[in-house]
């Protein structure tokens, strides 16, 4: 099925609500450590995007030969992270003892739940010929009822997600289902997430089927509905609005959402949960050395003071 089998995307908007566009959100970026980010979500005005509490848009970071990312073992609750590349490579070790490399087109999708360390570092290989890392880093709030849920890794290659190709336009739907396919990443909430590449003068309609949706625009030039934006911006789009997304430059994008979420999240360092005192009680369990290691690593970030 291709979009342009989809319902278009040109329907009326509601009276007096002509703009698709709810909210435009400016990254701020942020150097880790000689790694540089553009933190996305959260927002001072917008916490969420669906299940979506944090994004990050990682580099592009050029490494010389010798050197890489490495980013120490840290521990996370109650949510599940999603490293998606578009260049570049790193590996993933955790707690439960998973090691997985993860490159471009792949989703390395790590469920938290009541516990779990993991490590991100550049594989030695490739840190020994140097090289580029850009990507997306992405964390997803996990309903109340799951919040405790046993720790889980899973990897899916890029065989394994759909992609449709059709008229300039190139998705690969990551998680949730989109433009007649579903993607094979099981998520814990519903959840919309799709890299979407595109020429100029190409198009894509953006439906209305789930209850919150944005675009981050990671390169390029777009218009939706005929308003220009520039990369480096995230536009939440208005609920129950369609939109028509088309290409000025090539250009890259992200689309994600998904339902609303069940009440708000507290988000403090790598913690993520609904209960306060449950994140107070992580902070200690950190502090004190209570969370699983990562085998064969014995550094570890300390809790922020």
């Amino acid at each position: 099925m291709s979009w342009h089998d989809c319902p278009p995307a040109d329907a009326k908007p509601p009276p007096g609500d002509a703009d698709p566009v709810e909210m435009i959100i400016v990254p701020r970026s942020s150097d880790l450590g000689g790694f540089e980010v553009a933190r996305v979500l959260p927002f001072r005005d917008r916490r969420m995007v669906g299940p979506f509490i944090f994004l990050d848009q990682m580099g592009p970071n050029t490494f010389r030969p010798g050197q890489g990312l490495d980013v120490r073992p840290h521990p996370h609750i109650g949510l599940a992270t999603m490293t998606y590349l578009y260049e570049g490579e790193i590996l993933h070790r955790d707690s439960l003892g998973c090691v997985q490399p993860i490159r471009p087109g792949e989703v390395n999708w790590m469920t938290a739940g009541r516990g779990i360390v993991h490590s991100e570092r550049t594989p030695e290989a490739a840190r020994a010929d140097g090289g580029t890392v850009a990507g997306m880093q992405a964390w997803v709030a996990l309903p109340k009822p799951n919040e405790e849920t046993d720790p889980a890794f899973v990897h899916h290659d890029d065989a394994t997600l759909p992609v449709i190709d059709d008229g300039g336009v190139r998705v690969r739907l990551i998680a949730g289902s989109a433009f007649g396919e579903s993607s094979p990443v099981a998520t814990l909430a519903e959840t919309l997430y799709a890299d979407v590449s595109m020429t100029p003068g190409s198009s894509l309609p953006i439906d209305a089927g789930h209850e919150e949706r944005a675009l981050h625009l990671a390169s390029g030039r777009v218009a939706v509905d005929g308003q220009a934006y520039e990369a480096g911006r995230m536009l939440v789009l208005a609920p129950g609005r369609t939109a028509r997304v088309t290409a000025e430059t090539a250009c890259r994008l992200m689309l994600l959402g998904g339902a609303t979420m069940d009440g708000p999240r507290h988000i403090w360092w790598n913690f993520v949960h609904s209960s306060r005192e449950r994140i107070e009680q992580a902070k200690a369990d950190w502090k004190a050395g209570r969370f699983d290691p990562v085998p064969g690593e014995t550094e570890f970030i300390p809790l922020p003071e």
